[in-house]
């Protein structure tokens, strides 16, 4: 294709961003939905019991995304960008629907969480190698001078997902009561997302391959695991940043709902409605972030992030746990959010710009998917077992350590604005 021929930037972006922000409906959509639809898959008891078993299921599905950023890493570095994104949308599809369709425990039994887990596994498999193919397929869409306002779209998008998923749970708790959400009404947000995410299948097809992919020769493509393993400290870069990074994320949007019910003692639609509120002004700062990258560079910010996440979470915790009214705690959860956005805007561009076009998406997503699957999908499963054994704060301190580790590796980190790879 001729660059006259070729669609615009904006054409490009708009497209994998659409795709990203049904893949990550699909998949928060399950966290969103999950205190309604527990009962459902397993046995009744405590709730908080519900929740761990729901949130094992959550973590479980992280563990497929390794492996789905190795498999659609590779697939993305030799068939294309555009393949393996309309790939992982097409299994998302397949993930919400599964759990849109699945008997509950009182019909099937074991069978029921075990349609779950499948469900899940295969939704991870799809978001393990979407996060780095999108992040490589926007880095190098992106021209140089915007790559980080640019790239930042991928979290806006991702948060967009989660927000879409909340947004959705507000409607049904306005509109449902809460017996009717607890015997069909979770069923809604799986049924919408696999209707979307067919939508987004055909959209995907009309992408246009970058330019960075076509440039590279047939021999690059070949050997791309030992290739990899030639860039160790970049992967282990990758791996520490997001660690901390992943671990932040989760407690201070996916948990925190739970959290605002839990400990702070909040109702189930006051937490829904300042998490969603939270997450919208979270998604504002994307754009703000990544752009004062392209002026100061990414390593400053990942550094305030790092210092920020090491000293403030664990006084941030328990001052949002305490919070005596929502808009005290719209305001501490927001503080907590924009120091995390120091890490989010521009984590999928600096990862991108770290590795050459032969071996980008195995670079970004193999690493990605392993820390985050360790790490950041466990998050909320281990700050559930802190509080069932009255050791709450513990889990605090786990998260400011990972930020620790995640503040080591942006020290170390040359600034990719100046050295990218891309």
């Amino acid at each position: 294709m001729t660059p006259a021929t070729r669609p615009s930037q904006a054409r490009q972006l708009i497209g994998g961003a659409a795709g990203n922000l049904v893949e990550w409906y699909d998949w928060y959509a399950y966290s969103a939905f999950a205190l309604y639809f527990a009962p459902a898959f397993f046995p009744k008891g405590d709730p908080v019991a519900q929740a761990l078993s729901t949130a094992a299921v959550f973590a479980v599905g992280f563990l497929m995304r390794p492996i789905g950023g190795w498999l659609l890493g590779v697939y993305a570095d030799r068939k294309g960008r555009k393949a393996a994104l309309t790939l992982s949308v097409a299994m998302m599809c397949s993930g919400s629907l599964l759990i849109a369709v699945a008997p509950t425990y009182a019909q099937a039994g074991v069978v029921a969480p075990a349609l779950l887990l499948l469900a899940r596994l295969v939704q991870g498999l799809s978001v393990g190698g979407e996060y780095g193919a999108s992040a490589t397929f926007m880095a190098e869409v992106a021209d140089e001078k915007r790559r980080g306002f640019l790239g930042s779209f991928q979290y806006v998008t991702l948060v967009g997902g989660q927000l879409l998923a909340l947004g959705l749970l507000i409607v049904m708790q306005a509109r449902l009561s809460e017996a009717e959400l607890n015997a069909w009404g979770w069923r809604v947000p799986f049924i919408v997302g696999a209707l979307c995410a067919i939508l987004v299948f055909w959209l995907r097809r009309s992408l246009v391959e970058t330019e960075a992919f076509e440039a590279v020769s047939a021999e690059e493509h070949q050997g791309l695991m030992t290739r990899l393993l030639a860039h160790p400290r970049a992967l282990w870069t990758v791996l520490a940043l997001t660690a901390g990074g992943s671990t932040a994320f989760y407690t201070f949007t996916t948990y925190m709902q739970k959290y605002l019910v839990f400990t702070a003692g909040w109702s189930k639609p006051q937490a829904t409605n300042v998490s969603a509120l939270a997450l919208l002004g979270y998604a504002a700062l994307q754009p703000l972030v990544g752009a004062l990258s392209d002026r100061i560079g990414r390593r400053p910010l990942l550094i305030t992030f790092g210092l920020g996440g090491t000293l403030l979470t664990v006084p941030a915790m328990h001052a949002i746990g305490g919070a005596a009214n929502p808009v005290e705690g719209f305001v501490l959860i927001m503080a907590a959010l924009t120091v995390l956005s120091c890490y989010t805007a521009i984590s999928g561009v600096v990862k991108a710009e770290m590795f050459p076009a032969n071996i980008r998406a195995l670079g970004v997503g193999l690493p990605y998917g392993i820390g985050v699957a360790v790490f950041g999908g466990s998050a909320e499963y281990v700050a559930l077992a802190f509080k069932n054994a009255r050791l709450e704060s513990g889990f605090f301190w786990y998260v400011a350590v990972l930020c620790a580790v995640a503040l080591a590796a942006a020290v170390s980190l040359p600034d990719t604005r100046r050295h990218s790879k891309i």
